[in-house]
């Protein structure tokens, strides 16, 4: 009997044990532990896919079947958001299967294989979802046992990462060669070695998963199963920073950290990732729509404009040649190539200030639009190293232009004789190759980088960015708007526009609110030493290894939750102060009230001092080393 036709008999035989509660579509996939149906639920009238164990397997082996039913009915008990529900593990027939929701979507592994690794932003939110799915599964008992890329699905609608088989492999016996249970590529050292797993085992798989969504390789390879682990248990994985990849430097450490040889240097559990990981987003915010506006069109010249200008400006240097004067000609071009673009830059730059931005706000603009660049090159080819013909091309256009700079040079410095015909022949025999070339090796460099971004970004980054927004801002008008709220830290960007909204007060309504300048500073640098503390204790409690390796991990987990608290404290008094000034300046709010609640907002910052000095001599005493707290402005 051939494969065809026995998976035609096992179909047909599968449909005939399920009539009446299922109606089977077609085959999604098979793997070592099965095969995946599409089918519908008649009753309930719902797509749900069927994972049909191997009959051969669970048939010979009473024990192993049992087992299978015992584990898959605890994963179906697990219920959230980034787990794929299993409605039911049934024995009908001979067969045994569990039936799942269906979602509508590509693996991991899929993903990474048609359309290449993930960028940054986008497998960091993957992971983090992953991890919520491993906590939850851990705190109700639940170790995977075989977390891979096969194994996390991505839905089209949501782009929501979803868990899959929780428990199955082990319970259905899917091993290697060895009778080690799980996937090679994606096995913990202890479990390679068959020892007993915990909830660490499933943080060194999600390590080994995300090194793939990062880099699109797992981090051991092998001929067969048996060599593949042998070096989970003995070799290194290599540094994914080392990589040459576009992964931010505290995420690429995570990741390692969870690859670590022991348990104990794993982070402590899959929640502290996920926290860790929220830490790494919130670190990402998005570029305001005006910066981003400002990086990609409106800071260069390269519009219709500018086309526009180009073709005037030889036409009227020619007119005033002509009508004029020879000088008022040159004039005219000379204005023409720098006064225009620079007029054009100052008027960028006004309306950037007119909206409350600084020339400060332009260098993480522009890095945001280089970083995302790559990652968008990145996604859209595999661009390995340069080829021997890119590295040569720029050679031979260095080399070609200087030949034809020496032959411009042995033109001018002979005019006439036999060394004017050498000249002319080097230059026009190497004018060609030097454009070639040269244009060949901006098309490759071009497909590497964003070379618009990196000119710009040293254009308007560089001095005369700076000195077209130190113009700029001697210029601009009164009335300038409240700055908007940037990607700076929360409490800054509050406090600058609370700053200048005070600035634009009356006098009068500037001396009954006192010193309040003061006070935004105060309430800025409270949250910022809470925000480095709250940073601090994440990463202590992700570095523990579990609870008795940190003195006091419960102590330390209640003072980054206290932290956490005042920081929202801390913020919202800035939010609520910034809100009370633009009621005051639309009228609707007094000076009397506002000063009322200022007098409320001092004492919250009055406790956040008196907290971080009790913070400080708590840690002194459980021996944690202490966050230095920033000197107030």
């Amino acid at each position: 009997m051939t494969q065809a036709q026995a998976t035609d008999s096992l179909f047909l035989a599968f449909q005939l044990a399920l009539a009446g509660r299922y109606s089977i579509d077609r085959e999604l996939g098979r793997g070592g532990m099965g095969i995946v149906y599409l089918a519908r639920e008649v009753h309930l009238d719902r797509l749900v896919a069927i994972k049909l164990l191997p009959p051969e397997r669970l048939l010979a082996q009473q024990t192993l079947r049992e087992r299978f039913l015992r584990e898959a009915r605890l994963a179906a008990k697990l219920s959230h958001p980034n787990i794929i529900p299993i409605h039911a593990v049934e024995e009908t027939g001979g067969f045994v299967y569990y039936v799942m929701a269906y979602v509508e979507g590509e693996t991991l592994a899929e993903r990474v294989r048609s359309r290449g690794p993930l960028t940054s932003a986008e497998g960091t939110r993957v992971l983090r979802e992953a991890a919520w799915a491993l906590a939850y599964a851990h705190a109700q008992g639940v170790v995977h046992r075989d977390v891979k890329p096969d194994n996390i699905l991505l839905e089209t609608s949501t782009g929501r990462a979803l868990v899959a088989d929780f428990g199955i492999a082990a319970a259905a016996g899917d091993s290697t060669s060895d009778g080690v249970v799980g996937t090679p590529e994606f096995m913990s050292p202890e479990q390679a070695l068959g020892r007993d797993i915990d909830a660490r085992s499933d943080l060194y798989a999600l390590g080994a998963t995300a090194f793939y969504m990062f880099s699109g390789r797992v981090p051991f390879e092998g001929a067969t199963p048996t060599e593949v682990l042998a070096r989970q248990v003995t070799a290194q994985p290599p540094a994914l920073a080392s990589l040459g990849l576009t992964v931010p430097r505290k995420l690429a450490a995570l990741v390692d950290r969870c690859l670590a040889k022991e348990r104990e240097q794993r982070p402590a559990s899959a929640q502290l990732l996920a926290e860790q990981l929220s830490v790494a987003l919130e670190q990402r915010r998005e570029v305001p729509a005006a910066l981003r506006a400002f990086v990609k069109r409106s800071g260069r010249l390269d519009g219709g404009g500018t086309l526009i200008a180009g073709f005037l400006l030889l036409p009227a240097a020619t007119i005033a040649s002509a009508f004029v004067s020879a000088i008022a000609g040159y004039a005219t071009f000379g204005a023409g190539v720098s006064v225009l673009p620079l007029a054009y830059m100052m008027g960028a730059a006004r309306k950037l200030i007119r909206m409350g931005f600084t020339h400060q706000d332009l260098e993480p603009a522009f890095r945001s639009e280089v970083e995302r660049g790559r990652e968008e090159i990145a996604s859209e080819r595999h661009v390995g190293p340069p080829s021997l013909l890119e590295r040569i091309m720029p050679k031979l256009a260095l080399a070609s232009s200087i030949a034809v700079i020496g032959g411009i040079i042995g033109v001018a410095l002979s005019p006439n004789g036999w060394w004017m015909n050498i000249a002319t022949g080097t230059i026009v025999t190497f004018v060609i190759p030097a454009t070639v070339t040269g244009l060949a090796s901006l098309v490759n460099l071009q497909r590497r980088t964003d070379l618009d971004t990196a000119f710009w970004s040293r254009v308007w980054l560089g001095p005369v960015g700076k000195a077209v927004f130190a113009l700029a801002r001697r210029l601009r008008g009164k009335g300038t708007t409240q700055p908007a709220l940037t990607h700076r830290a929360t409490e800054l960007s509050l406090g600058l526009a609370a700053e200048q909204l005070y600035d634009a007060l009356p006098k009068d309504a500037r001396r009954a609110l006192g010193d309040l300048p003061t006070l935004l500073r105060r309430l800025q640098d409270d949250a910022q030493s809470l925000r480095q503390r709250q940073e601090r204790l994440l990463e202590a409690l992700a570095d523990a290894g579990d609870a008795a390796s940190l003195p006091h991990y419960a102590d330390v987990r209640a003072i980054r939750d206290e932290v956490q608290a005042r920081l929202r404290d801390v913020v919202g008094a800035l939010e609520t102060i910034r809100l009370n000034l633009l009621r005051l300046h639309a009228g609707s709010a007094t000076v009397e009230g506002l000063t009322t609640h200022l007098g409320l907002v001092s004492e919250v910052s009055d406790q956040v001092e008196r907290l971080i000095a009790a913070q400080d001599d708590v840690e002194r005493a459980l021996r944690f080393p202490r966050t230095p707290t920033p000197t107030p402005a």
